[in-house]
């Protein structure tokens, strides 16, 4: 069996720091002498290659555009390699995670998001494990092809779902979980897949869906929001979806006014996403009163859906320009396991 060829794509962040031994600072190493860096790797059964964003940025300042730089650097090298994995700031990770899952359609290889919470350099980083792991996740096969064939993010011995992640911790290095679905794989003395929870396989070409559409928003309902607040937001000319974080099972205040402002945006042609602010669980709507009128108004279910899978499956369906009568179907749709 040849080796697995694996294309890591590094963004930025910590993962790619070296601290200098004069001053103390955190700056960027060159990845052409991650081989160097890191001599484990020449361990790995596989061949790596390394290209960069021609400059590297924190994860605080991700969008759109670098999303489609990610997913078209994929797509141009999809052929000649067997795995991808792209070092990427934890910060937004979970966003970019489920942003490249929905971008990447028919995707049939592993799309491996990892970075670390020290940098490489430091004594005691944990980016070591994370790539050196990522690498050996990616280059899985079964039967010759790819064993992963969907987005996922590593971090911490563990391999979830990219669309089905969160980030918990800015200090512990278990950063990330994902409350609403299994890990796909472990690792611990052997790597464990569970493989009836991988995304089946799809034999269809690629194809990049690279039009975000950013005329979205997020809401998170608190008690004692005020008429004035969310008649200015949904006001917004531009606005064109909008996920609400509501209480509980998809819960809501039944106000009057915040009834008639959500109805007339939703008249308007607005879409409207109900994802719970819980850390887990799922949104269940005409379960309690205080959903009830959210369903019937035509607020759309986000389930189980995380609000980084919410938000950014948002931009994409309406970067495809989806029919309006088909959006509420096609969303509340699992497309990319992003929900139950």
């Amino acid at each position: 069996m040849s080796k697995a060829n694996i294309l890591l794509i590094y963004t930025g962040g910590t993962i790619g720091m070296m601290k200098d031994s004069d001053t103390g600072v955190l700056k960027a190493f060159d990845f052409k002498y991650l081989m160097e860096r890191i001599p484990e790797l020449r361990l790995l059964d596989c061949n790596i290659n390394t290209i960069a964003f021609k400059t590297p940025i924190d994860s605080s300042n991700m969008n759109t555009s670098y999303w489609a730089d990610m997913a078209n650097k994929i797509k141009t090298h999809y052929e000649d390699y067997d795995g991808f994995v792209i070092l990427h700031g934890s910060d937004t990770m979970s966003y970019s995670a489920s942003a490249l899952s929905f971008m990447l359609e028919n995707l049939s290889k592993p799309v491996i998001f990892t970075g670390s919470q020290l940098p490489i350099g430091d004594l005691r980083t944990d980016a070591k494990e994370n790539l050196i792991t990522s690498i050996q996740m990616a280059s899985l096969k079964k039967n010759g092809v790819p064993l992963i064939k969907e987005v996922g993010l590593y971090f911490e011995y563990k391999l979830y779902r990219g669309n089905r992640t969160t980030k918990i911790n800015a200090e512990h290095f278990e950063a990330f979980a994902s409350m609403n679905y299994p890990v796909l794989a472990e690792s611990g003395v052997h790597l464990k897949v569970n493989h009836d929870f991988l995304l089946p396989a799809n034999n269809k070409p690629l194809i990049v869906r690279d039009q975000m559409n950013t005329d979205v928003a997020i809401l998170k309902l608190f008690p004692g929001i005020s008429e004035n607040v969310l008649q200015s937001i949904l006001n917004t000319k531009k606005i064109k979806g909008l996920v609400l974080e509501s209480y509980g099972s998809g819960n809501a205040t039944t106000e009057p006014w915040f009834i008639s402002l959500l109805t007339h945006a939703i008249k308007s042609g607005m879409h409207i996403i109900n994802v719970t602010q819980c850390a887990g669980g799922s949104v269940s709507m005409g379960q309690y009163e205080t959903s009830e009128q959210l369903k019937s108004i035509g607020v759309i279910s986000g389930k189980d859906m995380t609000t980084e899978a919410a938000i950014t499956k948002l931009m994409y369906l309406l970067g495809e320009d989806v029919n309006p009568k088909e959006f509420k179907q096609i969303f509340e749709t699992p497309i990319r396991g992003e929900m139950s």
